[in-house]
This record gives structure tokens, C-alpha cells and sequence, in this order.
């Protein structure tokens, strides 16, 4: 009869840093997860717990995240000492982060393993420790890249149509209000009495309510 193996007592640990990303449904923590307990079961772990930090960013300090937090309080309450992560940049995407934070696990007597097989805690080889440092480090690039992206697309759509983002103006949400506040206008009438009119026609805010002066002279400066 073959020998039942010692499984050693480890804990799962997930981060998404978007909030279109969160909910067990969603692809990014099901890919976490399902990495993570593959490493386990091959490489002989026991995931005992699970914590997450949703729509957190990857260059969060540790000890700012609320699942981490809670991590390390079931650690050091039960005698677990790993934790399992999908990868480096899962644990932490700025370089900053991840040394600190690594630097704070390896006091406290902790290993932080990557579903690829790698310890982000050894601190014994300095091959790994190089390699760990060069993964943080383009993971950061390619964060500042793709922000730097994505505000040159921002950039462009304001350079087009004057606005990115927020609120929409009168005139591109109730153009026809908008027409009708100019119209009265060109007839002399006050604010009051153009938002009375528009009252009258059925032509309310959102919230059912009339237009008031302010709102009025916003359309009509459009």
C-alpha cells in the first residue's frame, strides 16, 4: 500500500487590479486559482485558505491591502507559513512593493511561491534573486506603458471632441431641451420663466423636476 504523503499546509492568495476582473466568474481569478491549486497538487501543498484583494493595485504596499492584511493575520494565528500566488507580479507589480513586502515575509519566517515553482522568498540565491527583480521591474514598465497608453488615447478623443470622459453636456444628452432654453431665449424670456416653459411642455431633469436657472444658463453658454 503506497504511503500517504505529508502535505504541507499552504494558503492562496489573489489579486485583480481591475474591477471589471472581479467575481469568481470573471477569467483573471479564475486563472489564479486554478494555477495556483494545480502547483499544489503537483508539488505536494494543501491550500487550507483563500484571500483576495479585488480591484487592488499591483503597487499597493502590502500591508495597505485589506486580503492581505487578513492573510497575514491567519498566518501567524495558525502556524501556516506559505503562500501561494499565480505569479510575481500577482503578489506585487511595482519593484518597490515586491522587495519591501518580500523583505517583510522573509521576517516574519514566511515563503511566497509562484505557481511556476519559483520562491520569491529565498533570499539564498542570487540567480533568483536577479531574476526576480528583472520580472518586478518589466512588469512595471509594462504598467507604466500601458498607462502611458492609455492617456495618449485619452489625449487624442479630447484633442477630437474637446471632452474625455465625465458628465455629457446638455447639448449631447437633451439636445432638444437645449434648442428649445435658445429659443425662448431669443424671445427675451428670464431663466425662471424658460424653465417654467419647459416645465409646461413635460421637458424635466432626470429627477422629474424643472430646470433651474443655473442648468438654463449652462444650456444657453453651450
Amino acid at each position: 500500500m503506497a504511503r500517504k504523503q505529508n502535505l504541507v499546509q499552504a494558503v492562496g492568495y489573489l489579486r485583480t487590479s481591475s474591477a471589471a476582473n472581479v467575481g469568481a466568474d470573471k477569467d483573471s481569478e479564475k486563472r489564479q486559482r486554478a494555477a495556483i491549486e494545480g502547483y499544489a497538487k503537483a508539488a505536494g501543498f494543501k491550500v487550507v485558505d483563500w484571500f483576495n484583494d479585488p480591484a487592488v493595485s499591483g503597487a499597493d504596499p502590502i500591508e495597505t491591502r485589506p486580503g492581505f492584511a487578513a492573510l497575514l493575520n491567519r498566518i501567524e494565528g495558525n502556524g501556516v507559513r506559505v503562500v501561494l500566488v499565480e505569479d510575481a507580479s500577482r503578489f506585487a507589480r511595482d519593484l518597490m512593493a515586491q522587495e519591501l513586502g518580500i523583505a517583510v515575509l522573509v521576517k516574519l519566517g514566511m515563503q511566497v511561491r509562484t505557481a511556476g515553482g519559483d520562491d520569491l522568498t529565498n533570499t539564498d540565491d542570487p540567480m533568483k534573486i536577479a531574476m526576480r527583480q528583472i520580472t518586478g521591474a518589466f512588469a512595471q514598465l509594462e504598467k507604466a506603458r500601458l498607462v502611458a497608453k492609455l492617456k495618449a488615447a485619452r489625449d487624442r478623443k479630447k484633442a477630437e471632441t474637446g471632452k474625455c470622459g465625465g458628465r455629457r453636456s446638455y447639448a449631447e444628452a437633451r439636445p432638444d431641451v437645449v434648442a428649445l432654453a435658445k429659443e425662448l431665449n431669443g424671445q427675451g424670456m428670464s431663466y425662471r420663466k424658460i424653465s417654467a416653459e419647459l416645465a409646461s411642455r413635460g421637458l424635466l431633469t432626470a429627477t422629474g423636476k424643472p430646470y433651474v436657472a443655473s442648468a438654463i444658463q449652462t444650456m444657453l453658454a453651450g
